[in-house]
């Protein structure tokens, strides 16, 4: 077991930490950006809107390099993941933005590491020591916090469990894909799965072209830069992480993105939390640091 944990650290190489650093920060700062497409766009209009320009980017790659299309054995999987990671956790997140503060909706997320812990141990096989399950107890615990301290004192916001559904569905999402990625490259799944959610969110699509007419080009904007890196870029760079060290492990550092997501909405928005939000940061913050030193 020592030799395994040993070649597990080794295999976090430099390009492995940028490609965790890049999908945190830009993930981080989508957050800010919902809320700042939200004054202008209805949910809808803003999801289709940002993944019709991450379809759209990648197609333009995919016909320079002629990417070739997945095997037709693979379709229903790629679907099924491109509908509960793509359109099911967006829609719930920026939907659920209505109502949750953009720093305090991405603590909600950081929930994810959790469900995707279990989910891999259970689908993956994969194995965490007992420190290791310290630590997802501390963090949803803190993430319980955040949740009740959504609403006004300790009055519980019900649009928080719209947070933890796009939570759930981006926890199947990454570890479901785990097998697909030992025949396609990180590049090329992206792809194949936000085209496959881009055409479930077609639905959402009335309305769209009156709603870039009218909109400010600041909220256009930032839909449009959600779309080119928050979407395209970081989900190929985490599906890079995902394709190197175990689903447990790489969702663990999703925990980093909160204090990135307060900073930026602080930057950007002008918001602030509320203390049971900063309370429950801290303790899902404690709960990665233990499982990352000591739980694997």
């Amino acid at each position: 077991m020592n030799q395994e944990e040993k070649q597990e650290k080794v295999s976090i190489d430099f390009r492995i930490i940028m490609a965790i650093a890049i999908t945190l920060i830009f993930w981080a700062s989508a957050f800010a950006g919902i809320r700042a497409g939200l004054k202008a766009y209805s949910p809808g209009n803003l999801v289709f809107f940002r993944f019709l320009t991450a379809s759209s980017v990648l197609l333009v790659y995919a016909i320079i390099t002629r990417m070739p299309l997945p095997e037709k054995k693979d379709l229903p999987a790629i679907f099924f993941l491109g509908f509960i990671g793509i359109t099911i956790y967006h829609l719930a997140l920026t939907f659920g933005e209505l109502k949750v503060t953009a720093g305090s909706a991405s603590l909600l997320i950081a929930s994810a590491p959790i469900f995707t812990a279990i989910l891999a141990m259970l689908i993956l096989k994969e194995k965490i020591k007992t420190w290791g399950w310290v630590g997802i107890v501390i963090s949803f615990l803190g993430v319980s916090l955040v949740a009740i301290g959504e609403g006004e004192g300790v009055r519980f916001e019900p649009a928080a469990f719209l947070i933890l559904l796009a939570a759930i569905s981006t926890s199947f999402y990454f570890v479901l894909q785990k097998p697909y990625l030992k025949k396609y490259s990180p590049l090329k799944f992206v792809t194949y799965t936000i085209w496959s959610g881009t055409f479930f969110q077609i639905f959402f699509s009335r309305g769209l072209f009156q709603n870039i007419k009218n909109a400010p080009i600041e909220a256009t904007l930032a839909i449009i830069y959600m779309g080119i890196f928050p979407a395209a870029l970081a989900y190929i760079t985490w599906t890079y992480v995902l394709s190197r060290i175990p689903a447990s492990l790489a969702a663990s550092y999703l925990y980093l993105s909160p204090v990135l997501a307060i900073l930026i909405a602080w930057i950007w928005l002008g918001e602030m939390p509320f203390f049971l939000s900063l309370v429950g940061g801290a303790l899902a913050l404690v709960g990665v640091i233990i499982v990352n030193v000591w739980g694997r």
